[in-house]
């Protein structure tokens, strides 16, 4: 027995939902496993910016005793 026009339809439309629904899941995930990088990478520029500034500060004798 052949299909209608409208269950087909539906069946296309049923279809690219579930697809939208999995390439949502799939960026969420994508995130979450960037996430911890980005922090991570956060705290290696605030102590290269630290190191940079100390470097600087001593080129400037900054905070040395005479």
């Amino acid at each position: 027995m052949p299909r209608g026009r409208t269950t087909f339809n539906k069946r296309q439309k049923e279809q690219a939902r579930q697809q939208a629904q999995r390439d949502k899941a799939e960026r969420k995930n994508q995130r979450k496993q960037e996430k911890p990088e980005g922090e991570v990478g956060e705290v290696d520029e605030m102590r290269e910016m630290r190191e940079l500034a100390e470097a600087q500060a001593a080129l400037f004798n900054i905070g040395t005793e005479e």
